[in-house]
């Protein structure tokens, strides 16, 4: 598996707890629904109005997300919805599309797509693979306001080819049109060597982690370059950002990128489980944080990222503390049956997946390395 994509998903995946370095026992950082602003003691309560009609100000503003939390996705939707009464001049990006599925978003929001034909044409499974049915509403908001979508992300391949060859190394008329990257500061240097640590790639030796950085930095630079073009096309814009929440964090990704593009006034906006620490984040982590508390009737989670195989889906990356892990699945394993069915779609994987009860056990049948295994994924009672 490559280091790049697995990686990318740990540093997206992470609990707000583990980003925050927290070991001790959550301390309440105030009521769901509450915005709060991080600084270097407690986090401190935000006035909606004000912090929304500052946001509505900006360039650009993004939302940054974990990918599977229904809440996230919800609180998403809210947002975009204050911001748009406040800007309707808007446009919308999504790390979930490459640049090349462009003409179809377009389609999308013009009305000319129904919902599946969308799924298909933008090859959802293969591309993303999260639950399209969280994005949905998202995507019916653009459409239904006719605010256009911007595709941010660029092919896995660049981003991959970046991690093994370095962006000098990269011939120029693979690189899809995007810039050089600014380089990484040294904190997020820091803190993407905490992502690389966790990947057994590793052992290929300390060399690879510059290279690593390089990809990160592409992958930012990608999306920010996207809505900077369009802001200099229509500069009374907003553009605000759908993705993952590690390229917003502390504004070293995406926001970093856009202010070496010209684009320096950008907001950062980040979901936080309320019952987790919030004190000592910084006054940068993000402009603001709204505070969630996931709800116990969400649908379980294996806690994989998969791609199509021959043999069945295979596994490019498991989140750290899910189930997935406990069960001792590894990245590069190939998920050949699920409860006694091929495992020929990440429809079937997931369907499956979502009828466990808390407390009950998923048989899976697995091949790893040439051989096949029988895996049992317990799911907590009361997850």
């Amino acid at each position: 598996m490559r280091l790049t994509a697995i990686a990318a998903f740990l540093l997206l995946g992470l609990s707000a707890a583990a980003c925050s370095g927290s070991q001790v026992a959550p301390i309440s950082c105030g009521q769901a629904g509450q915005w709060v602003a991080p600084t270097d003691a407690q986090a401190q309560p935000a006035d909606p109005r004000m912090l929304l009609e500052r946001m509505a100000r900006q360039q650009v503003v993004l939302l940054g997300e974990q990918h599977d939390s229904a809440e996230d996705h919800r609180w998403q939707l809210q947002t975009l919805t204050q911001l748009h009464a406040l800007q309707p001049r808007m446009a919308i990006g999504f790390e979930m599309f490459p640049r090349r599925v462009q003409p179809v978003l377009d389609q999308w929001v013009a009305g000319g797509l129904a919902e599946a034909e969308f799924l298909q044409r933008v090859e959802w499974e293969k591309v993303w693979g999260f639950d399209a049915r969280l994005y949905l509403p998202l995507f019916h908001f653009a459409r239904m306001n006719r605010i256009p979508m911007l595709a941010l992300n660029v092919e896995r391949s660049l981003i991959d080819a970046v991690g093994r060859e370095g962006w000098d190394g990269v011939p120029e008329s693979q690189r899809e049109g995007v810039s050089k990257p600014a380089a990484a500061t040294d904190a997020y240097r820091k803190a993407l060597h905490a992502v690389f640590d966790h990947h057994p790639a590793k052992a290929r030796g300390e060399a690879s982690f510059p290279r690593f950085v390089e990809s990160q930095a592409t992958w930012d630079r990608a999306m920010a370059q996207v809505m900077a073009e369009h802001l200099r096309k229509h500069p009374d814009t907003l553009v605000v950002g759908i993705m993952g929440a590690g390229h917003v964090r502390n504004g070293h990704g995406v926001a970093y990128q856009l202010k070496d593009l010209g684009i320096a006034d950008t907001g950062l906006l980040l979901t936080w489980e309320r019952n987790e620490k919030c004190d000592a984040l910084g006054k940068g982590y993000a402009d603001a944080l709204y505070l969630v508390e996931s709800p116990k009737s969400n649908p379980p989670r294996l806690g994989v990222a998969t791609e199509p195989d021959k043999e069945g889906l295979r596994i490019t990356a498991v989140t750290a503390g899910s189930v997935a892990e406990a069960a001792g699945l590894r990245t590069g394993d190939v998920i050949v049956e699920v409860a006694g069915q091929p495992a020929k779609s990440l429809t079937v994987l997931r369907s499956v997946v979502q009828r466990q009860v808390p407390g009950t056990w998923l048989p899976l049948k697995v091949r790893r390395a040439g051989t096949e295994l029988e895996i049992v994924a317990r799911f907590p009672a009361g997850s």
